[in-house]
């Protein structure tokens, strides 16, 4: 069975890795505490400071980006945490801080909906949190917050800011150093377009210091280690050398086209989906909506309503069945929405060539006729 030609994969995460990225994999082994090894991760760590436009050091793990968030919160000054929830990753993060000991509020709306930052200051105002916890793209709805001010909010009444930019780094606009993001974390699989296994942090220099008086920060995620192994060009324990060989490529792709033009790029994908949405409704006459309200729609992935008695499952089958692979909906969302991840190194043409077999197979479901698999 052959391989599919890159540009047919738009799940949300993880997301399609070019043939060149992924055949970097291959190269030999080196030891990762000799010179060559921190050659590359000088070069890796100064692209991913570009991407994220910060001067501090980029932390670089083995792990999922989940085990980042423990990262945040474990390394946090003690107290209690304010969580953002409004959808599956974001009620993760606040469940992580539970786990982590921690006492949680939350605050809490409808999958799809954005927060009210009046609702989030009123919050902050009643009780004294060390930290909110926030996603700045939920994956599971595609709504996008404005992190920015949910950091300036939380520093007014002196919590830190921790955020999830899992589906958002690399693909929506973000400036961790000028927003004052006092813990940023992403993931390696989604809008870097790279295979899953590697998870980034940043954190500032006032978070870093308070963490040397947490106890119990554990072994394999305390911020300090991290951060005297980066002065180094260093991991604190064995990192993933073949995913860095790609890393390393990446970065310099994705420096060569630049983090403007990528965000650009995103955002042009994303209006594509938006105007294909309304235009199916005016050709064909098929209720879809988004599900994230206007202005708060992430340029990397786009959570579609779908009509009555079409479910998900059954719309991302009828695409594979066209060639292409798009995510269903997530957690409790799963049969009412399809979830179409146009970020990484896609390109508006081929969204337009996902989006018309998605039309393809949406009407074929509203209309009762079924492909059959061959």
């Amino acid at each position: 069975m052959s391989d599919p030609a890159f540009g047919t994969f738009f799940v949300p995460g993880p997301t399609e890795v070019r043939p060149e990225i992924l055949a970097q994999m291959a190269r030999p082994m080196i030891s990762h505490r000799g010179r060559a090894f921190e050659a590359i991760f000088a070069r890796i760590e100064a692209g991913l400071r570009d991407v994220l436009l910060t001067g501090r050091p980029v932390y670089v793990g083995a792990t999922s980006a989940t085990g980042f968030m423990e990262m945040a919160v474990r390394n946090a000054p003690e107290g209690a945490i304010l969580s953002l929830v409004n959808g599956g990753f974001s009620e993760r993060f606040a469940e992580v801080a539970e786990a982590c000991d921690r006492r949680v509020e939350r605050v809490t709306v409808p999958w799809g909906a954005a927060h009210d930052l009046n609702v989030v200051e009123s919050a902050l105002a009643k009780s004294r949190f060390v930290a909110v916890t926030v996603a700045h793209c939920e994956t599971s709805t595609g709504v996008l917050t404005n992190v920015r001010a949910v950091a300036e909010l939380a520093h007014r009444h002196g919590a830190m800011a921790l955020v999830d930019s899992v589906s958002a780094a690399g693909g929506a606009e973000l400036v961790v150093d000028e927003w004052g993001l006092d813990f940023l974390l992403t993931g390696s699989q989604k809008a870097l377009a790279l295979p899953p296994g590697l998870a980034f942090a940043v954190a500032s220099a006032e978070y870093v210091d308070r963490a040397r008086s947490v106890r119990d920060r554990g072994i394999y995620f305390d911020i300090l280690q991290y951060d005297e192994a980066a002065a180094k060009n260093q991991t604190p324990s064995t990192p993933a050398i073949s995913l860095l060989y790609a890393l390393e490529a990446q970065m310099g792709d994705i420096g060569r086209e630049g983090i403007e033009r990528r965000w650009e790029r995103h955002e042009t994908m994303r209006d594509l989906t938006l105007n294909w949405v309304h235009g199916i409704s005016e050709r064909r006459g098929i209720d879809l909506q988004v599900l994230a309200p206007d202005g708060s729609r992430s340029p990397t992935l786009t959570v579609i309503k779908l009509p009555e008695k079409v479910r998900g499952p059954d719309v991302s089958e009828a695409v594979k069945v066209r060639g292409f692979t798009i995510g269903s909906g997530y957690g409790r969302l799963k049969d009412r929405t399809i979830r179409i991840g146009h970020m990484g190194d896609h390109t508006p043409d081929g969204v337009k060539r996902c989006l018309q077999a998605c039309e393809g197979a949406i009407a074929e479901l509203v209309e009762g006729r079924h492909l059959v698999r061959v």
